[in-house]
């Protein structure tokens, strides 16, 4: 019985990370959604593939990251900070592509596979990248 109960003593704080986790990721997923100029959502509801995929890749690669700063983050504190890092990051990978492709947000509005697959790819390098480096 005391094994079970020394498993369950860490309980809220899984709960703790793991709600902090859905947070930062449904508040990621709104930034994101607001800060570009196409409409994710009504691309995807409207069955737009390449939209799809890249929201998709940003939103794996920010949750790399976001893991990798829970699992090597000191306490809750620190978990949030870099956290946001790792928002920030995967944002301004979005803003990084769209220098090297202006129309962006225009070929995925028009179903181009291709853009929503390199910015899915950019955006999953990013968060390895992202991970790694948050593994101090």
């Amino acid at each position: 019985m005391d094994a079970v109960t020394t498993y369950l003593s860490g309980l809220p704080q899984f709960f703790a990370y793991f709600v902090s986790a859905l947070i930062l990721t449904f508040l990621y997923a709104f930034i994101y959604s607001k800060l570009t100029p196409h409409k994710e959502w009504s691309l995807i509801k409207a069955n737009v593939p390449a939209a799809a995929i890249a929201f998709s890749g940003s939103l794996l690669g920010f949750v790399i990251a976001l893991a990798s700063a829970i699992a090597n983050s000191v306490n809750l504190v620190d978990c949030w900070l870099w956290g946001l890092v790792a928002l920030i990051v995967q944002l301004g990978t979005f803003f990084c592509v769209r220098l090297f492709m202006p129309r962006i947000s225009e070929r995925l509005a028009n179903n181009e596979l291709a853009a929503g697959t390199w910015l899915a790819a950019a955006s999953l390098g990013a968060g390895l990248l992202n991970a790694a480096s948050l593994t101090y």
